[in-house]
């Protein structure tokens, strides 16, 4: 225990720092993933739905803080006992996840490293056994400053991860993990090279042979049976490629608009994933931008899962001069973490990505 102790602790303690601040960069990203485990088809807790950032910001603030509490050996007692809550919870939530397959991402480390159910259930299950380690070993952890520093650090690390957290609310995240990111070419991100390798599939047939049920296992082709077919299931044995982005779209009621738009030289795209709940400030800054872009030339388009009559009643309010376009409210808030944001594209790379808060930074 002398030795796996500081081994385990010096591990689990950089784990949650790294795991914390990759959410605390984007805590409004973790919230969305809370939002999904609150819905009625996972935990079916939809009360906490609207404290979902709250929550959010707390959780990754805490797992940062808890990180540095047991590397620097701050208050071991409370610090220990956190921990082990935090990862019992958080190892039935992702057994709940994987048994059920409730929840295709866990969002342990946002959107920097993409997670298995089984593979956060199976790393939350190292971890558990890791503090718990730690835990029986907890008469080596000592504080590797003295008191005065041990404070000062444990201060600075809550001040500073709440600093941080505010920051990025109030503009965008720091490190951009995700697709849409500035530089990404979303026509590239939408598509699959010739050369892809595809989903390999096994197909298991049943079919009724002489009044007996008999299974054939082919790779997808119709087996030749003297039967009566039953049913089949089918089973991914190895992932084909699958394009970074799949469910983004730029659609009107009648057409599809996504590569006109999107090989547009200059494209000023404004997105609202819901117009109702936008901020009004931001809506308000709208006008003035937009009216700038469509002067110097830009098309300008908005993109929102919310219905024509709230378009409309939004256009109007704002004096808008351009139209809103349907696109999936998921991919609108992975797009971008502001309601409302804005990208400036060229031929579909992404030149620039603002909040509304630094809507005045965008170049023109």
């Amino acid at each position: 225990m002398k030795i796996l102790t500081p081994i385990s602790r010096i591990f689990v303690g950089i784990l949650f720092v790294i795991s914390g601040f990759i959410k605390l960069n984007d805590p409004l990203g973790f919230s969305y993933k809370l939002q999904e485990y609150f819905s009625a088809d996972v935990l079916n807790l939809p009360f906490f739905e609207p404290y979902a950032l709250a929550i959010s910001v707390f959780v990754v603030v805490f797992e940062v803080v808890l990180g540095v509490f047991l590397l620097i050996g701050y208050k071991p007692k409370f610090t220990l006992w956190s921990l082990l809550s935090m990862i019992v919870f958080f190892t039935f939530l992702t057994f709940y996840s994987a048994y059920f397959d409730k929840v295709k991402d866990c969002g342990c480390f946002g959107d920097a490293l993409k997670l298995t159910p089984w593979e956060s259930f199976t790393k939350d299950v190292v971890l558990l056994v890791l503090i718990l380690i730690i835990f029986y070993g907890r008469k080596y952890i000592k504080p590797i400053f003295n008191s005065f520093m041990t404070n000062i650090i444990a201060t600075l690390s809550l001040v500073l991860s709440l600093a941080f957290g505010y920051h990025v609310l109030m503009h965008l995240p720091s490190i951009d993990f995700r697709a849409y990111k500035i530089g990404a070419n979303l026509i590239e991100n939408m598509s699959t090279p010739p050369n892809a390798p595809k989903a390999v599939q096994e197909f298991t047939w049943t079919f009724d042979v002489n009044g007996t049920q008999q299974t054939f296992v082919t790779d997808g082709s119709y087996p030749a049976v003297d039967g009566t077919y039953v049913g089949v299931e089918t089973e991914i044995i190895e992932e084909g490629f699958q394009p970074s982005i799949l469910d983004f779209s730029i659609e009107s009621d009648q057409d599809d608009f996504t590569n006109y738009f999107l090989n547009q030289e200059r494209l000023l795209m404004i997105v609202c994933y819901n117009l109702e709940t936008a901020n009004q400030q931001g809506l308000q800054k709208l006008k003035s931008v937009s009216d700038l872009a469509l002067a110097k030339g830009y098309t300008v388009i908005g993109l929102s899962a919310s219905g024509e009559e709230v378009k409309s009643r939004i256009t109007t309010l704002y004096d808008l001069d351009f139209e809103f376009y349907i696109c999936d409210e998921k991919a609108l808030k992975t797009v971008v973490r502001s309601n409302p944001g804005l990208l400036q594209l060229k031929s579909g790379t992404v030149q620039q990505k603002v909040h509304w808060n630094d809507i005045d930074d965008l170049q023109l």
